[in-house]
């Protein structure tokens, strides 16, 4: 692992995330930089790990939490993988194949920033603010995890509104599908 990668990498995404589209600048856009972007699974799986927790002070913890856990993080690693090579071949498919390697690392540095927003937005629930505080914190670290990629997706593709829309669709469409079927395998 590059720390230079992944300080320009970071940083670069916590740009983004204050709407600086310079950030951009910052992020390798080639192939071995692309791979170096993968660290942040790496780095982002305490905060996973951290949001699971926060869920189960709230919910208690599952029957078989061993097991859950463990689907948990095959589904962690299935999403993030399995984003990466679908984006890869969609990019392909819209005829910006140069451009996917820049794409999938900004998208990866923003990970990082994407979960530190859930875990610091969860904080209040932890600190027992009112429900209503709560959830607005909860929501709002959620749409700004979404405008961060839909934002990134725009710069690194130099796409529209609608196409930078979809890409976030996708990503959040197997993040749910996966939950799903986590939760279908802890039930049946």
């Amino acid at each position: 692992m590059s720390i230079g990668a992944v300080s320009s990498g970071v940083h670069a995404a916590w740009l983004l995330a204050r709407g600086r589209a310079d950030g951009l600048r910052l992020v390798e856009a080639d192939m071995a930089g692309a791979a170096r972007s993968f660290w942040a699974a790496a780095i982002c799986l305490p905060a996973f790990i951290c949001l699971r927790l926060i869920g189960w002070t709230a919910s208690g913890l599952p029957p078989h939490v061993a097991h859950v856990f463990a689907l948990d993080l095959v589904s962690y690693g299935v999403g993030w993988c399995g984003f990466a090579v679908l984006s890869h071949r969609l990019v392909g498919v819209m005829g910006l194949a140069e451009r996917w390697p820049q794409f999938i690392a900004l998208w990866n540095w923003c990970n990082v920033v994407q979960y530190l927003l859930m875990v610091v937005f969860s904080i209040p629930g932890l600190l027992g603010a009112p429900a209503l505080l709560d959830q607005v914190a909860q929501l709002f670290a959620i749409g700004w995890a979404l405008w961060l990629e839909w934002f990134a997706f725009r710069l690194t593709l130099g796409i529209g509104l609608v196409a930078a829309a979809g890409l976030v669709a996708l990503d959040v469409a197997i993040g749910v599908l996966l939950a799903a079927m986590s939760a279908a395998f802890v039930v049946g």
